[in-house]
């Protein structure tokens, strides 16, 4: 089969991952880049041997799919254009930047009859990937999850709710695979934008409890998942990829004379996972589902879901005290 023709919009720290992947891939030909700055165009023609277009609407004729890595501001109207052009889109998370638009998104993928996915990236870490089998297999009763960065100067333009806290509402949704039915959050800002520290907690129909934290004023990166179980807790670190199994044991060894030798309390499995970049899984999936082979791992609709759910706990937080049971469980 010939290769996918796909092009990267933006190139920022996010489109330039993007576009560093594709141009590795073998069932990708990395046929251009835009972004209508002339140096970091320049930079990427040099880096992958591909096209810079100064303009995103020039690309699209020249490709089968498309990766957006622009502003979530600019989600909906650049999506719209690639939708309606006939091209495939995978779009950064969130999906964009308010419901309306994410529904008129996924109406125009309907009506364009082309695949729209969107690139909630840790669902293809390895320990993400392991985690969810070993869960299969458990009664999961508390989901926590811890997500913290420096303040950095990237996705100033929205809230951390929307940059950061945006993939564990997806992952919990993923792992507790109920509808929420309350919610509640509280943060604020240290200064002055948008809100850059939150904490949230999401209640579940099937009883499931989610904590979730969020924060850029954190002196160092975190990105864990805690699954609290019956009988196990699972530990993932989603930046060394690491999964941690603590389960309980109650067992001693005694002497002949009746003291105590050792008791064990408990014990932890590692779990081995791939060294795969999620990035290159994630695109390699997406070329899939472009050619039929498979099917979006998060979709528009699923999408839209975790962007609802940001959108209500961004309101709990800006109207203290508010605490939200849902008429319509999501």
């Amino acid at each position: 089969m010939n290769p996918v023709r796909v092009g990267v919009i933006g190139i920022g720290n996010m489109g330039w991952h993007h576009a560093r992947v594709l141009s590795l891939i073998k069932d990708a030909q990395l046929v251009g880049v835009a972004d209508p700055d002339p140096v970091r165009g320049q930079l990427a023609t040099e880096q992958f041997r591909c096209r810079w277009f100064p303009s995103y609407e020039a690309m699209l004729p020249e490709v089968d799919a498309v990766c957006i890595a622009v502003p979530t501001l600019l989600h909906h109207r650049v999506g719209l254009a690639c939708l309606r052009a006939g091209v495939h889109v995978l779009i950064e998370k969130p999906i964009a930047a308010s419901q309306e638009e994410a529904a008129e998104l996924i109406q125009a993928a309907e009506q364009a009859g082309r695949l729209l996915q969107v690139g909630h990236i840790e669902r293809f870490n390895p320990a993400f990937r392991e985690l969810v089998k070993v869960v299969a297999h458990e009664e999961v009763v508390v989901l926590e999850a811890r997500r913290h960065s420096p303040n950095a100067d990237r996705a100033n333009d929205v809230s951390v709710v929307l940059d950061l806290m945006i993939h564990d509402i997806d992952l919990v949704l993923e792992l507790a695979a109920s509808p929420v039915v309350r919610l509640a959050a509280a943060g604020g800002r240290s200064s002055e934008g948008p809100i850059d520290y939150v904490n949230a907690t999401l209640a579940f129909a099937n009883g499931v409890v989610a904590s979730l934290t969020a924060s850029k004023m954190a002196h160092r990166k975190i990105r864990r998942l805690y699954c609290h179980c019956r009988s196990s807790l699972m530990e993932t670190d989603f930046l060394n990829r690491t999964l941690r199994i603590h389960r309980r044991a109650h067992e001693s060894v005694s002497a002949d004379h009746g003291e105590l030798v050792y008791r064990n309390d408990g014990f932890i499995e590692e779990v081995s996972t791939t060294s795969i970049e999620p990035l290159y899984a994630e695109l390699e999936h997406f070329l899939r589902c472009v050619r039929g082979l498979d099917t979006p791992a998060v979709d528009g609709l699923q999408a839209s879901r975790a962007l609802q759910l940001a959108d209500l706990i961004e309101q709990c937080v800006e109207q203290p005290n508010l605490c939200m049971s849902l008429d319509e469980p999501i």
